[in-house]
């Protein structure tokens, strides 16, 4: 999956093909999965279509032994040294907002 070149709306269709493929490969129902996770069935037909909310994702992926493969997804974060000596040692807790809009340019999110 190229996430540069595709949209959001793309990106979250092709994680819910994913899902769904990681369903059937455990040959599971999505009443099965909805009944494991704690939630509705029409959540797990929703996740598959790349329509969920994080915490029914998180369910799901859990009860798909997916769970694990988050870090790979979103690595854990460490606070630059840069950064870290700005702030003299004390962690950021808030985001100015001015990076990548002083320019006009959109994120690279």
């Amino acid at each position: 999956m190229n996430a540069r070149a595709n949209t959001p709306a793309a990106i979250a269709e092709e994680l819910g093909e994913r899902l769904k493929q990681a369903r059937l490969n455990r040959d599971m129902t999505q009443s099965e999965v909805a009944e494991r996770a704690g939630v509705s069935r029409l959540a797990v037909l929703n996740a598959e279509k790349g329509n969920a909310r994080l915490k029914v994702l998180i369910a799901i992926l859990s009860v798909l032994d997916l769970a694990g493969q988050l870090d790979l997804f979103l690595p854990s974060q460490d606070v630059s040294p840069i950064q870290l000596a700005r702030l003299k040692g004390k962690a950021r807790q808030r985001a100015s907002g001015q990076r990548g809009t002083r320019t006009g340019e959109p994120s690279e999110w």
